[in-house]
């Protein structure tokens, strides 16, 4: 069974210095994800770029000049950040892809949009309709 979990390390891009890696996105404590919820609306930030990698993809924030990497479901989520969505929107077309918990979906899901939050990587809007 795949699950909802995506945080890693990627080493840093060719021709840059030093030979350390990157984090790929931050731990956050666990008490932060009760900013968002499913009623929130995400979207990726325009101060970024990315690309795919195969089924990964990387991105740069292009305020910190950070590198950061996804897996492939990680990959799927920033893909459907690319327009404004729920996440419980966002929930929703994780679990009819993957199979998964969607109480696990969901929490994967919220630490990682918390996360991305928390690096730059995408806005955070009001609820849906509100």
């Amino acid at each position: 069974m795949e699950e909802c979990g995506f945080p890693r390390t990627v080493a840093p891009p060719a021709g840059s210095t030093g030979g350390r890696t990157y984090p790929v996105l931050r731990d956050v404590p666990a008490e932060m994800n009760a900013r968002l919820s499913v009623h929130s609306v995400v979207s990726a930030s325009p101060e970024q770029v990315s690309c795919p990698l195969g089924e990964e993809s990387a991105i740069l924030n292009l305020k910190n000049s950070v590198y950061y990497g996804l897996d492939a479901v990680g990959a799927r989520v920033w893909s459907l950040l690319q327009q404004p969505r729920s996440i419980g929107e966002l929930r929703d077309m994780l679990l009819d892809e993957y199979e998964v918990e969607a109480e696990r979906c969901e929490l994967d899901l919220l630490n990682l949009l918390e996360k991305m939050r928390d690096e730059g990587l995408i806005e955070v809007r009001s609820a849906a309709g509100s």
